[in-house]
């Protein structure tokens, strides 16, 4: 039997096809960030639900003692990620953002279809099982996918497709906290879209589709909520400042650290089982001294927020110092330095997941430590609670570059906008110390070196999507050194080039010849056999690679101030590029990525 016709997926299929021929295109757009929102909504909501439960089962307390069991864990975690993706997946296993950007800088929005569900399967796994990240950035790499794959099943434009995977993400972000507008948000801050109001309508009704799914399905034990306990105090202002400040250099510690770390074990010799093994092995002596490191971290994180930070250390070797509270916030401060060790550990042996839960987690127990260590000096009392919950907003605006996303989504996680402003302070300041060490926020760090992910400046990412082997125009008339000034005539009656390539018999080029340089001798035919092209041809003094990044290229012509440019791999001529041909296609791009 047809499983598709079973469950009625074609019967689904040909009324949305019915729908996209009597609508018009707007209208279809919003049916369809109805759908991409539900559809993304799904699939937070199973991933989220499936590794609580597998948290819960692995860490239920009549199972096993504590130490065997948690450190056992993690690396069986990892292992069936590694196994998922080699045998399941046939190695076609990606991590992390990069690729979001990279389908927008350079494949037109289009994504594989094995994305829709290889992150589900991979990191709930990785993290149910205990690996030290989080799930939200495969919940966005899952949304983006459905958006990306509903919009080539139905023959959108580049545009639309673009638009669609953006709604993706939103839906995921705004599933998987009960957060739409910071959905909306870290859409737009994170793919760093051109958009118009217009295009806003179909990314609000995917995050609040998501969120609405979420709301209806997941209780308050799987989703990261808080309450306040205290309002907003003025008179606090300048130790948020200083939160901020901290919050920014932290950022800059854990992506350094994090990067550092992963870096180490993507050059590990020995094959991906020898990574797994290392890195289970650390990570296991980690979690059995700071046992808070297990999964996302956010049961942890509400402990804090509820100022019952010495629970934190039962089952650890410092439990019979619980009671002590300068040892207590000393390891509270030890577990925030730990945590992006243990992400780069999970991450680069081989398991599957994001840094959003880990930039929370840090934020969370940096807030904790200030405000509380603040406190037990007895000369002032700050609100534990808010600042916990502030801290969380610091470390996502400097690690993602995302200040408007941190402000919205703890306020909407909190519940209100008591804390407006010391969020919009804190996460200023952090992201302002966090973009002047990091220029690029850390998941794309790598990818905009290699040209693969978009960046703030909208120039750069339109180069970054054309390619200059594109650009190569190879039929321009070819001369040779012994040719003569007739030979040229003959060409040139033939031709509207105004500028020629001159190469040997190995189609090495030697020169050009620029039609304003031999004006003044084409009309004297006297000349014709006395002159030969090598006479004429001029060096030249700039050339281009096919491999050049495109920004380079223009650079290039800026410097070089040529309309047109020859083009050049390991000595040998294969065209010219133009600049007015790459200006077109510059603008056609600039339209297309502008969204309506």
């Amino acid at each position: 039997m047809d499983l598709n016709k079973s469950i009625g997926i074609g019967r689904i299929e040909r009324w949305l096809k019915w729908l996209q021929y009597h609508l018009t295109k707007k209208q279809f757009l919003l049916v369809a960030s109805i759908l991409v929102g539900l559809s993304a909504g799904i699939a937070a909501v199973v991933l989220k639900t499936f590794v609580h439960y597998i948290f819960l089962a692995a860490t239920y307390d009549k199972l096993s003692d504590f130490r065997f069991l948690y450190l056992v864990l993690p690396g069986i975690g990892l292992l069936l990620t590694v196994l998922i993706s080699r045998y399941l997946l046939k190695n076609k296993l990606t991590k992390g953002l990069p690729q979001v950007h990279a389908a927008i800088a350079k494949r037109n929005g289009s994504m594989p279809q094995h994305l829709m569900y290889d992150q589900v399967l991979t990191s709930s796994v990785t993290v149910g099982l205990g690996g030290s990240t989080g799930l939200e950035a495969p919940i966005v790499v899952t949304g983006a996918a459905i958006g990306s794959n509903f919009s080539r099943k139905y023959r959108l434009s580049i545009k639309d497709r673009t638009l669609l995977l953006a709604c993706g993400i939103a839906g995921g972000i705004g599933a998987a906290f009960n957060a739409p507008i910071a959905g909306v948000l870290f859409a737009l801050e994170v793919l760093l879209l051109d958009i118009s109001i217009t295009a806003f309508i179909p990314l609000i009704i995917a995050a609040a589709t998501g969120a609405l799914v979420t709301k209806i399905v997941l209780h308050n034990g799987i989703l990261l909520t808080f309450s306040l306990k205290e309002t907003f105090d003025y008179t606090n202002v300048p130790f948020y400042a200083l939160l901020g400040l901290l919050a920014g250099l932290a950022s800059v510690y854990h992506m350094r650290t994090f990067l550092k770390i992963e870096s180490l074990l993507r050059r590990l010799k020995g094959g991906i089982y020898l990574k797994v093994l290392i890195g289970g092995l650390l990570l296991a002596a980690l979690i059995y001294i700071f046992p808070s490191l297990f999964g996302e971290g956010y049961q942890s994180i509400k402990i804090l927020a509820d100022q019952d930070p010495s629970s934190l250390m039962d089952n650890s070797l410092f439990e019979k110092f619980n009671k002590n509270s300068w040892v207590v916030l000393a390891f509270t401060i030890v577990v925030m330095f730990a945590k992006p060790l243990a992400t780069g550990l999970t991450l680069g042996s081989g398991g599957n997941g994001g840094n959003f839960a880990p930039a929370l987690f840090l934020g969370a127990y940096l807030g904790y430590s200030f405000s509380a260590g603040l406190n037990m000096t007895s000369l002032i009392h700050i609100p534990v609670n808010n600042f916990t919950i502030v801290g969380m907003a610091g470390i996502l605006a400097g690690i993602y570059h995302a200040p408007l996303t941190a402000i919205f989504l703890i306020a909407e996680i909190t519940g209100g906008y008591t804390l407006m402003i010391p969020l919009m302070l804190v996460s200023s300041i952090s992201y302002a110390v966090s973009k002047y060490f990091e220029p690029f926020a850390m998941d794309i760090k790598r990818s905009v070196k290699k040209g693969e992910a978009l960046t703030q400046d909208r120039d750069k990412n339109i180069l970054f999507s054309l390619k200059t082997d594109e650009f190569i125009e190879a039929d321009y008339p070819l001369l040779y050194p012994e040719n003569q000034l007739e030979d040229l005539v003959d060409i040139l009656s033939q031709s509207s080039r105004t500028v020629f390539p001159v190469i040997n018999g190995r189609k090495e080029l030697l020169g050009v010849i620029w039609l304003d340089n031999v004006r003044a001798v084409m009309f004297k035919p006297e000349l014709y056999q006395e002159i030969t092209i090598g006479e004429l041809m001029t060096e030249t003094k700039q050339t281009i690679s096919p491999q050049d990044p495109m920004e380079t290229v223009m650079q290039i012509f800026e410097a070089s101030d040529q309309i047109v440019l020859p083009i050049v791999e390991n000595g040998y001529y294969k065209g010219f590029i133009s600049k007015s041909t790459v200006f077109s296609a510059y603008r056609k791009s600039l339209k297309i990525n502008t969204l309506e």
